[in-house]
């Protein structure tokens, strides 16, 4: 069957954008979504995974703690307990993803993957593309940060100058002896 005639599996960039966080400062997807774009019960893929574990290092893979997982609940109204495994989920890296292919042998995996990794690949080159936007956004908020710095010494001046103000002040000019108002 030639490639370009392969079914392409229903996964739309958008779902795997909902799919991909942040975590430990690095992107990642949970084995769950994963297992759920893949057509294969979670289990099944961890199981994979354990097979080959020397093919997952820890920058490709690694288990959520419960601190991270709890977070990640608290943040996702589709993660409630009860309705997923007592451990934590796996979390893959890009790396990790692509080392996924390597291990699930199904032609849903594989072309889910292909997907998966070229939109990985997009995010890097908008990123790329737009360096000098943010280096140009890091600039301004750098600016933003001392303004307000002098800001707030400016409102410090004029509080002491008005606490000054409301203390009674000695009259100044020539004074007469032994005369008052």
């Amino acid at each position: 069957m030639p490639k370009s005639s392969l079914p392409v599996p229903a996964v739309s960039e958008e779902t795997i954008v909902e799919k991909i966080f942040i975590i430990r400062g690095q992107k990642v997807m949970l084995d769950k979504d994963l297992a759920e774009m893949y057509g294969v019960p979670t289990f099944r893929l961890n199981e994979a995974v354990k097979r080959n574990m020397s093919r997952f290092p820890d920058d490709f893979m690694f288990q959520l703690t419960k601190d991270e997982y709890d977070s990640l609940r608290s943040q996702i109204a589709i993660l409630k307990r009860g309705k997923h495994s007592k451990y934590s989920p796996y979390a893959f890296t890009e790396q990790g993803v692509a080392m996924l292919s390597s291990v699930l042998n199904s032609e849903t995996a594989i072309q889910v993957n292909i997907q998966i990794i070229r939109l990985f690949t997009k995010m890097k080159q908008l990123i790329l593309d737009n360096k000098d936007l943010w280096m140009k956004i890091e600039k301004i908020e750098q600016h933003l940060l001392k303004n307000d710095e002098e800001i707030k010494t400016v409102f410090a001046y004029l509080k002491k100058l008005l606490i000054q103000e409301n203390k009674p002040r000695n009259p100044i000019g020539f004074k007469v002896p032994g005369k008052t108002k």
